[in-house]
């Protein structure tokens, strides 16, 4: 399968021209899709059309980050006002009763979802909250409970998966133990790993997510010098080793303030680093032109997961 290795955003509720050949000849892996893109369901049922047409891929990969409440790209066209956490608080009190309401509201969901035509959406966040957690995460968290999390994820992605809808596990290995915002600052945290091991890095083993997605986070007791994006004992030694993913790694923006180098050798040092795809979210062509045409093609690895994600994607 030949494809870029990223998923790019794009600037407005329409492809201008330029996006409409970047799409056509260059191949990003997907489009990621945020509320500047949407304005109406018929609107952005065309845009999605309009997007796989160039692509010339009926299955090309749409991706939305589909949270609810305050992360919630389609709050203008779906009541979706209920966070995370308002559910992880029913399960604690009522397991069974928690269980049916969350499987039922992923239904409902994705069925939204795949009546527009998106097919992934950025979900579960796996992190995991602690008492100085960022109000990045807060309630976009299930719970303060790990094994809470853990099962309500793995319901997330099994409703998902057969309801048509790829998830995204995030932010591995765990962004709940940093007490800063990543958009803005690079978090460190300084926990060790036995630690972290027990707490954070808990919710995402064993997953059946296709998909997982990076914390922009120094661990400082495991890769004192890199962001876990940019970070080799990271990623393999951790993400795939210790906890065991099997799916494809994509990065967090590469635009995010902690990242501290350019556009382009973010992207590079995340690639070498082990991500399979680099995600990029500030919808700029200019950029999108520059970062698509220095990532490579996909891996053999990366072609043969997303083989597999196509069979489930309508």
């Amino acid at each position: 399968m030949k494809k870029k290795a990223i998923i790019i955003s794009i600037k407005g509720p329409t492809l201008s021209a330029r996006e409409k050949q970047l799409i056509s000849k260059e191949k990003p892996w997907g489009i990621i899709l945020f509320k500047r893109n949407i304005k109406s369901l018929a609107q952005i049922k065309k845009l999605i059309q309009v997007i796989k047409k160039n692509a010339k891929d009926k299955k090309f990969p749409v991706l939305i980050d589909e949270e609810g409440s305050r992360v919630s790209r389609l709050k203008d066209l779906i009541n979706n006002e209920i966070d995370a956490n308002f559910f992880g608080n029913i399960y604690k009190k009522d397991k069974k009763f928690a269980l049916s309401l969350y499987k039922n509201y992923l239904k409902s969901l994705c069925k939204n979802l795949t009546n527009i035509g998106i097919s992934i959406n950025t979900i579960p966040v796996l992190d995991v909250l602690r008492k100085n957690t960022s109000n990045v995460i807060g309630k976009r968290s299930f719970s303060e409970n790990k094994h809470i999390v853990k099962q309500l994820g793995e319901i997330t992605i099994k409703e998902c998966i057969s309801n048509k809808i790829l998830s995204v596990i995030k932010h591995i290995p765990g962004h709940g133990c940093a007490k800063t915002d990543s958009h803005f600052t690079l978090p460190i945290v300084n926990l060790k790993k036995n630690i972290l091991n027990n707490i954070d890095f808990y919710p995402f083993k064993g997953t059946s997510a296709k998909l997982a997605m990076t914390a922009h986070i120094l661990y400082s007791k495991i890769d004192s010098k890199n962001v876990a994006t940019f970070s080799n004992k990271i990623i393999k030694d951790i993400i795939r080793k210790k906890i065991g993913f099997k799916g494809i790694i994509m990065s967090d923006d590469i635009s995010m303030k902690a990242l501290k180098y350019d556009l382009i050798t973010n992207a590079k040092k995340s690639l070498a680093a082990g991500c399979n795809l680099v995600l990029y979210c500030s919808g700029n062509i200019k950029d999108n032109l520059k970062l698509i045409k220095s990532v490579p093609f996909i891996d053999k690895f990366t072609s043969k997961k997303t083989s597999e994600i196509y069979k489930i994607l309508r």
